[in-house]
């Protein structure tokens, strides 16, 4: 019964935010609506959400202020106006944060935004390496070499694209060769939001050849009635095996999916495995 009750005070919360996120209400504001004390329903909104009510908050205007910037009929003064914000700044910061880009360039495509791709070879097929002066920002197994490159840049549809291998991929393809703490720092340019970030993050303190369940990431962000969330989080990695996303599994101990495909999730368990016991 009381868990019902929670979850329809969350219900009514996220129905609040969704409805005021243009008066940008604090967490007093928006517990007292639900008749809980702030720090009661801090708590209680990220164990049913998985994230925090200000980052909720956060996540919602962003997606107005891209809907309205994708448009392209409002400036980036207005849409600051019109999301909320008490200036265009407070804008830019969430989007630098969130997006890992300026809403100028989130609005022109990766306009101005250089990126350097190369196809690769691994040990687990053919590799779709991108990078961009601040980091990697995409790292695929591809089969369809022309597909992939098409996917990469819809991503960032007006953005400059080169088919070169940087220092940065060099670097980070050296994953497949040394254990990663012999390497130096694998710098990314991630577009993600916190929640996201939060669970790449847990992902990368997994050690090579361990396992860890959908369950054991969602306690380890602090979200342990977030487990489907955190799924969400993990397949939408668009880092493969530098983010080792592979290394999650189901509790029932079944490998699960993998966006690059099962089997290939299982070979890589075999190889980290095989490589453990060298």
């Amino acid at each position: 019964m009381q868990s019902i009750i929670n979850y329809n005070r969350i219900e009514t919360a996220i129905d609040y935010i969704t409805r005021h996120f243009k008066e940008q209400p604090g967490i007093d504001q928006i517990a007292s609506v639900v008749h809980l004390s702030p720090a009661h329903f801090k708590r209680m909104f990220a164990q049913w959400a998985g994230t925090s009510p200000k980052r909720f908050l956060q996540y919602i205007s962003l997606d107005h202020a891209k809907k309205m910037l994708v448009n392209g009929k409002a400036s980036i003064f207005d849409t600051a106006y019109e999301t909320g914000f008490s200036s265009t700044s407070r804008l830019h910061d969430l989007f630098v944060r969130i997006e890992g880009m300026s809403p100028g360039e989130y609005k022109n495509g990766g306009q101005h935004l250089r990126i350097n791709y190369s196809f690769e070879t691994s040990p687990f097929g053919t590799i779709l390496i991108a990078s961009t002066a601040k980091g990697i920002c995409h790292l695929g197994f591809e089969r369809d070499k022309k597909g992939g490159l098409i996917h990469l840049t819809n991503k960032f549809p007006k953005a400059e694209f080169e088919q070169k291998k940087d220092l940065l991929q060099q670097n980070a393809l050296s994953i497949f060769q040394k254990d990663w703490t012999d390497l130096r720092e694998i710098k990314l340019h991630l577009k993600a939001t916190d929640f996201q970030i939060s669970v790449w993050h847990a992902l990368l303190k997994i050690p090579m050849g361990q396992l860890l369940t959908y369950g054991d990431i969602a306690i380890a962000v602090d979200a342990p009635k977030a487990a489907r969330a955190v799924g969400t989080a993990i397949a939408s990695n668009p880092i493969a095996y530098l983010i080792p996303c592979h290394r999650v599994i189901r509790a029932s101990g079944n490998a699960g999916d993998y966006r690059w495909g099962a089997s290939r999730k299982k070979a890589i368990i075999g190889w980290e495995a095989a490589k453990e016991i060298e």
